[in-house]
């Protein structure tokens, strides 16, 4: 069975943010590429140069709780070099929420796991200490992520209720996106490890709907009419490629193995079934209200004008383009 790990697609979030500190007069600002960021990440490693092995060896020493802190740390930093801090903030906490919602699924099925690992651009993961013993523990962890995800994002909507700030209404349609995002039915998304157990023949939609629009991408930006390629674009290509086993897989015939771990009571089916399609309804809900509320304001108290957080259209492609567009 292939090894398991749960990991949250950070560059599936919509591109189209602006900073705060941007003005929002005169032409619009030059874009800043995706690559400009990655450019300081690399001159900073040339300059450590001889010192990389000592480091790498003091981060593995680390605990996991460090391991997880210090990467969060960076991921803060490289986002809100994009976006500007808050939201850099923000949108790794809304990452962090998910993933503990794997952690805490997986200690109560008694799985090990490993502690939240952050990736720039790619997100987090949580790696499995041991094989799952059927489809059904495999959604249960697999859903509790987007669950927790979602009530994340709520929480961001309700604060932007209270407050009218739009940074909060930004971060809770991007927590929506980037749950419904993960609710695609393929491997190794969250959706693919829920239909696990509900029927394993929906990783195909899953798997042309995630195709189909890997290659809408590549059009788009081959004749100028959408975002340039970007980490979403890679995040669409590596997910295919880590699934394209799983999915030659069920045309094989059943081993007495793979049909145990795939046999599910039917109340349990219904119920997954249920949770999931109720996940998904919310978050389109949610990516619905809060999509264009993050206007552009002004302070009243000194008349600085603030260019709060933009997101693209619902469901416009660019979406997972890329961070540069």
């Amino acid at each position: 069975m292939d090894p398991i790990q749960f990991s949250e697609p950070a560059s599936t979030l919509p591109p189209r943010l602006n900073s705060p500190s941007e003005p929002i007069s005169g032409p619009p600002p030059k874009r800043r590429g995706f690559w400009g960021p990655l450019g300081v990440v690399g001159l900073l490693l040339a300059k450590l140069g001889s010192k990389l092995p000592l480091l790498w060896g003091l981060f593995k020493l680390a605990g996991p709780f460090a391991k997880t802190g210090l990467t969060m740390l960076l991921s803060v930093w490289v986002y809100g070099l994009l976006f500007g801090w808050q939201f850099g903030l923000g949108f790794v906490l809304l990452i962090f929420v998910h993933e503990l919602g794997h952690v805490f699924m997986a200690k109560a099925c008694g799985i090990r796991i490993s502690a939240p690992l952050f990736i720039p651009f790619f997100g987090a993961q949580i790696l499995l200490r041991q094989e799952l013993p059927d489809a059904w523990v495999e959604a249960r962890i697999g859903v509790a992520g987007p669950i927790a995800g979602a009530a994340a994002a709520g929480f961001c909507h309700l604060l932007y209720a209270v407050t009218g700030l739009p940074i909060f209404a930004a971060l809770a349609y991007v927590g929506y996106w980037l749950n419904f995002f993960n609710l695609i039915p393929i491997v190794p998304l969250d959706g693919g490890r829920i239909m696990a157990s509900i029927s394993p023949w929906a990783w195909l939609l899953g798997y042309a709907l995630m195709a189909a629009w890997f290659v809408l991408n590549l059009l788009r930006a081959f004749y100028g009419v959408g975002p340039e390629l970007g980490p979403g674009t890679l995040i669409l290509l590596m997910v295919l490629v880590v699934s394209f086993p799983r999915i030659l897989r069920l045309f094989r015939k059943s081993t007495p193995e793979s049909l145990r771990y795939y046999s599910v009571a039917p109340i349990r089916r219904w119920t997954m079934a249920a949770i999931y399609f109720g996940l998904v309804a919310g978050l389109w809900w949610g990516m619905h209200v809060t999509a264009g509320r993050a206007e552009t304001r002004s302070d009243e108290s000194d008349g600085e004008p603030i260019q709060a957080l933009k997101t693209p259209p619902l469901g416009h492609p660019s979406a997972i383009a890329g961070s540069n567009a």
